[in-house]
């Protein structure tokens, strides 16, 4: 579209008006200049009245202010070069003739039409005012065109607008879709979660319910055989009630027969005693008799050498007496004291073992099976304190026991300890708790299981026998002398015999360092502290005694040294300069190992370290998950005293 700058074809001045005076004028000038014009049109006489507009002329100048002030130059398109130049020659016509060929015209921003009609009903006007006319129609026209590209520009710009924003809100619809998808999955997905969640809490309830449901039951059934079990039990203890009575009845009975009996015998042996008696003294008088005869006829000489004779074998019969003594001092070595208790534990030991021979054979009834019920609660102890106390009850309800003597059960007792240490899962401290716990009640108990101790082990007394060819008939004898056992026709051997002296000493010694509060050892510290003085001031250093030494010291010594402090030290230090030096001058084969754990446990002080097993553990798995804290109570009724552990 070109631009083409009109030029008006006429006088530039008409009566004294300017019609084209500045032809670079701006648009605002053009109308206040179009207004003035008008004014003055208005006033004029020569201005035919329908020329008059009924308002005045305005503009608008929303053009002008968007864009900037330039001079009025009309821009016609190339489609309206035609129409522009049929009017240009019109206008030429119209000049040449000094007149407008036009009727009454309403200049305003809207009337761009029935502009020929005007024509016909104005036809006629001054020719100077038609110029001038012509000129306003161009701008008018102009302006149209302007507003027209100016509405179409906007229209486009809302319209480029509208689809902009139709992308932004089709986009966003799309964002907002993706949006509500994203956030039903995210719902969906936390749906399920919550779904599961609730589908395994209910089940986890379900099961915890089934489980309580279980527990109960169990527990509903474990209180009927409770019930049922104390039933059985009041008529159990209400039959050995009665079977008690019956028992002592007959007791009572057998007692006045045995009295009657050994009444009987007595009688029969003081009249048997007496006859003898008299049979030897007559015999007595008759050899008195006889010999005073042959004395009076023999002669003096014959008198005097059979006194000489007799002199002679008296003093040999003596010499040989010394000799015995003699070699039996240098056989045995042990402290006079412990020789004493021994002798004491061991005639006591005697008299109840005749004891219980009578007994059954008065009763004539078997009581191995109480001997076995005690061995098999022996075997059954175990490093608890729950264990302990009550393997030690039952041992003791076992003692209480009116069918079976107490003398008979405390024998099976003793005995059983004693060679449950040939088992190689024996717990010793856990035995040593049981037996202060049981000859705390039973006191005389604790002489009998000594003397079981001595038999067993002479080491425990202490003392040790030497091997002599004049004391014993034989190497066998001399084993059998000194504990060693025979299978099968044939001694054990010494690693075999060396073993279970060990076991031996390391009862002996967990027995002795016991400690229960309220509850008294029979056999405690002291005892130990004496059987180590003993043992360093009389036995002799050697493969057997070198064994027992350690394995009382590996139990014992942690307690002895707690209680003795110093002194222990001191016999440490005997041990150390004496005992293991003279072990070491023997040079025997298999000593070195004993010396070995005897100077390692002095040198690395074994003794400040509690021995492992010696503190007694508080409780089993079995009994924290007791269901009822009565049901325990419920199957177990404990003896009259109680023990207490720290």
């Amino acid at each position: 579209m070109g631009a083409v700058k009109l030029e008006l074809r006429c006088h530039q001045r008409i009566d004294g008006i300017s019609v084209d005076p500045d032809p670079d004028w701006k648009f605002d000038s053009l109308l206040s200049e179009l207004n003035s014009l008008e004014t003055k049109l208005n006033t004029s006489a020569k201005v035919p009245a329908p020329f008059i507009k009924a308002r005045p002329r305005d503009f608008s100048n929303e053009k002008s202010a968007n864009t900037s002030r330039r001079p009025f130059v009309m821009r016609v398109s190339e489609d309206e070069m035609e129409d522009t130049e049929s009017k240009v020659e019109e206008d030429r016509s119209l000049v040449a003739a000094k007149r407008f060929n036009c009727d009454k015209i309403y200049l305003s921003n809207s009337d761009d039409s029935d502009y020929e009609s005007d024509l016909e009903f104005q036809s006629y006007l001054v020719g100077e005012v038609g110029s001038v006319e012509g000129a306003l129609c161009e701008l008018t026209h102009e302006h149209k065109l302007d507003v027209k590209e100016e509405i179409r520009n906007r229209i486009s710009a809302l319209e480029t607008d509208l689809m902009g924003q139709s992308e932004k809100s089709s986009s966003a619809l799309t964002r907002v879709e993706r949006y509500r998808e994203a956030r039903w999955e995210m719902d969906r997905k936390l749906d399920t979660h919550y779904q599961r969640k609730i589908a395994e809490a209910l089940d986890n309830h379900l099961t915890a319910v089934q489980r309580d449901h279980e527990l109960r039951s169990q527990i509903e059934e474990r209180k009927i055989r409770s019930d049922a079990a104390y039933e059985e039990a009041k008529r159990k203890e209400k039959a050995l009630q009665e079977e008690k009575l019956r028992q002592e009845k007959a007791k009572v009975e057998s007692e006045a027969r045995l009295r009657a009996e050994e009444a009987k015998r007595a009688a029969l042996e003081a009249e048997r005693r007496e006859a003898k008696e008299a049979a030897e003294r007559e015999a007595i008088a008759t050899s008195t008799r006889v010999a005073a005869r042959v004395a009076q006829e023999e002669a003096a000489g014959c008198q005097m050498e059979a006194n000489s004779q007799t002199s002679n074998e008296s003093k040999g019969f003596a010499s040989d007496a010394a000799k015995k003594s003699q070699s039996a001092s240098n056989v045995l070595s042990a402290a006079e004291s412990a020789l004493n208790l021994e002798q004491g534990r061991l005639q006591k030991f005697k008299e109840i073992d005749e004891r219980n021979q009578a007994l059954r054979l008065t009763y004539n009834k078997d009581f191995s099976s109480y001997e076995r019920h005690i061995s098999r609660l022996i075997k059954q102890i175990s490093g608890t304190k729950e264990v302990v106390r009550e393997k030690s009850c039952d041992i003791i309800e076992i003692f209480k026991d009116p069918l079976c003597p107490q003398s008979i059960s405390i024998a099976a007792f003793a005995k059983k300890v004693v060679s449950h240490c040939e088992s190689p899962d024996i717990d010793a401290f856990a035995c040593g708790h049981v037996i202060v716990l049981v000859t705390s009640q039973v006191p005389h108990a604790m002489d009998l299981l000594l003397a079981e101790f001595h038999r067993a082990c002479i080491y425990t007394v202490p003392k040790h026998i030497m091997y002599s060819k004049s004391t014993f008939e034989s190497k066998e004898a001399y084993y059998k002398a000194i504990g060693y056992k025979e299978r099968d026709g044939k001694i054990e051997s010494i690693e075999d015999y060396l073993g279970r002296l060990g076991s031996y000493m390391k009862l002996y010694g967990a027995m002795i360092q016991t400690e229960v509060e309220g509850v008294r050892n029979e056999h405690g510290l002291k005892e130990g502290w004496a059987w180590i003085a003993r043992f360093l001031n009389t036995l002799p250093a050697n493969r057997y005694t070198a064994v027992a030494l350690c394995a009382f010291l590996q139990v014992a010594g942690f307690a002895l040294f707690r209680k003795y402090k110093s002194q222990f030290m001191k016999m440490l230090s005997i041990i150390s300069n004496n005992f293991l030096e003279a072990l070491k001058a023997r040079q025997e084969p298999g000593l070195s190992l004993t010396i070995a754990e005897i100077q390692s446990y002095m040198e690395d002080k074994m003794f400040l370290k509690e021995p492992k097993g010696r503190g007694l553990q508080g409780s089993l798995l079995s009994s924290v998950m007791v269901p009822e804290p009565g049901y325990q109570e419920s199957h177990y009724r404990p003896p009259p005293n109680r023990y207490s552990y720290h």
